[in-house]
């Protein structure tokens, strides 16, 4: 990862009520460890609070980022450099430290000096001016030593740090895809993912909104794979584009868009999203519906539903109606439909490197989900009309969230039969988030 920001004296907002971008990082940083939150809740949460220009909202985003996806890799470094005992070390300084090593490590455009300087001034703003000779010797220590470390001999543990993805997730893989798939799945994730959208087929074609793209001076290119999908870079912030303001995409990753697009959605049908929002899927079906018959998008919390009303009033897409309603109740008032997609609650070890944090947790938290998924499931296809087709879809790379829920059902359900082979989207494909999904047919 490199960023063009090499001194934040030199870089960062005039506005003096505005802190600088590594000190807003810190902040989140601590902020998310604290009260174990989502990264992309705390660090909006954060910015919305700071004036910080979008070069520094940037900045401080890839620091933020940055450190939570190598958390293992820094831990261990500090723990290789440092003279007192890793769990001596208050948060803040932990903290701290591994804000420095990233930014010396992997941001190849910040001078290391300036890295190691502008992390002790930082700990000064943060009541940490004790530790200020420390921090600044393992940052120098690391500095001299090459900004490398040595790697156990064990290939597990040195895998688990080369990558800072958890051993037991690491087995996980292994048993589910074999050593080869493993490591080709960890080079994926180990890669900054693209932007993708759709194009709203209902407003424009692909290759007008191509060409007005590149009137933005935003460098897209059609993603062959997928129809209607453009890989964008180079934009600085989806919000700022007009074409964005005007309607004409909305942001899906590819993988998510083919999931949509294996509904076979068409005009005049009634189709329920079980879990939508925030509504990429339900949007993506109704450009395919060329806006005609109905799409009852659900979920379980009404905030979330809001994201839906708001994308599709955006979008100009009038088929979409939202209910709050939790999944695995079935709800008689619905009725039937021709598609019921159930994209439902899973682990997210397909989008590790949108939501680092993910990785991280324990897989004893998953305990009992597959039976929150299998219910949710079968409740779907209660709405499923005669010859209707029923989707299952995770964004996890977990044969037991996936193949085996699948299995399980058509299992029990001989009513149901698989209409084509079970597909799983790994992330080193194209570039598009880990997925998973079924198309299931009603005999």
């Amino acid at each position: 990862m490199t960023t063009n920001h090499s001194n934040n004296k030199n870089n960062t907002n005039t506005n003096t009520n505005t802190r600088a971008p590594r000190h807003v990082a810190l902040l989140a940083l601590m902020t998310m460890w604290e009260d174990n939150g989502y990264s992309t809740i705390v660090l909006d949460n954060m910015l919305k609070q700071e004036n910080l220009l979008p070069q520094d909202r940037s900045f401080c985003s890839a620091i933020f980022y940055g450190v939570i996806s190598r958390n293992i890799t820094l831990e261990y470094i500090i723990k290789e450099y440092s003279k007192i005992d890793f769990n001596k070390l208050s948060p803040n300084v932990v903290a701290l430290l591994k804000c420095g090593i990233y930014q010396m490590k992997y941001m190849d455009n910040v001078p290391v000096s300036a890295a190691v300087n502008e992390t002790v001034e930082l700990a000064r703003k943060v009541k940490e001016e004790k530790s200020t000779g420390f921090i600044n010797g393992v940052l120098r220590s690391f500095e001299r030593g090459g900004m490398t470390y040595k790697m156990p001999k064990d290939k597990l543990t040195a895998t688990s740090i080369a990558y800072s993805v958890p051993m037991p997730l690491i087995q996980l893989w292994r048993k589910a895809y074999g050593q080869d798939k493993t490591m080709e799945i960890l080079e994926g994730l180990d890669t900054v993912p693209p932007v993708f959208v759709r194009v709203n087929t209902t407003k424009i074609t692909q290759d007008k909104l191509m060409e007005m793209l590149l009137e933005e001076t935003i460098t897209a290119e059609p993603y062959d794979s997928i129809d209607n999908c453009i890989k964008l870079s180079g934009h600085g912030g989806i919000a700022r584009i007009k074409s964005f303001r005007k309607g004409f995409y909305h942001v899906q990753d590819g993988a998510s868009q083919r999931c949509a697009a294996a509904t076979m959605a068409g005009e005049n049908m009634r189709v329920l999203d079980v879990c939508g929002a925030p509504g990429g899927k339900s949007f993506t079906m109704s450009e395919m519906m060329g806006n005609t018959g109905e799409i009852v998008c659900c979920d379980l919390y009404q905030q979330r539903l809001s994201m839906v009303t708001e994308g599709a009033k955006r979008l100009g897409l009038t088929n979409i109606k939202t209910i709050c309603q939790d999944a695995t109740i079935q709800n008689p008032s619905l009725g039937e439909f021709d598609v019921v997609l159930c994209d439902v609650v899973c682990s997210g070890f397909g989008i590790i490197r949108r939501k680092p944090e993910i990785k991280y947790k324990p897989l004893e938290t998953l305990d009992g989900i597959t039976d929150v998924q299998y219910n949710i499931l079968e409740v779907s296809s209660t709405y499923l009309k005669q010859d209707g087709c029923l989707i299952y879809s995770t964004c996890t790379l977990n044969p037991c969230e996936n193949e085996e829920v699948v299995d399980k059902f058509l299992a029990n359900h001989p009513d149901f039969i698989l209409a084509k082979p079970m597909e799983t989207r790994f992330p080193q494909v194209g570039g598009t988030d880990g997925f998973f999904h079924a198309v299931i047919k009603k005999k």
